[in-house]
């Protein structure tokens, strides 16, 4: 199993820039993909963006395309969410997740999630 806490969560304005990060301990780091969740209020849970185990390969959610950028230090076991040019509508709690599949089998992991409040 692997255990995920966020950091880095808070409230800015719109047009501001928060960076939000996600530890991870227990197995190896490298045997995941990791990925940035969402869910405002009286929503589902949405992506954000993802990240291959090795980095090499990135996705974005459209509506943060351009604004966010996702990375991770496998070194230091360690995933990065930057978001700039923030938006009133990117309020939303948001959840670190880690994912690994063993044949047919997926696995999530998730961590407590951070709150993000853009104000207008």
């Amino acid at each position: 199993q692997v255990q995920l806490v966020e950091s880095g969560g808070g409230s800015v304005q719109a047009g501001g820039s928060l960076s939000l990060s996600c530890s991870a301990s227990g197995e190896t780091f490298t045997n995941y993909t990791m990925a940035w969740y969402r869910q405002a209020p009286g929503k589902q849970r949405e992506l954000v963006a993802d990240i291959t185990s090795g980095g090499g390969s990135t996705n974005y959610a459209d509506s943060v395309k351009g604004r966010f950028t996702i990375s991770r230090d496998n070194a230091g076991n360690t995933m990065y969410l930057q978001m700039t040019n923030l938006k009133p509508e990117d309020t939303a709690v948001y959840y670190c997740n880690a994912r690994t599949r063993v044949i047919f089998i997926i696995t999530n992991y998730w961590g407590q999630g951070t709150q993000v409040t853009v104000s207008s």
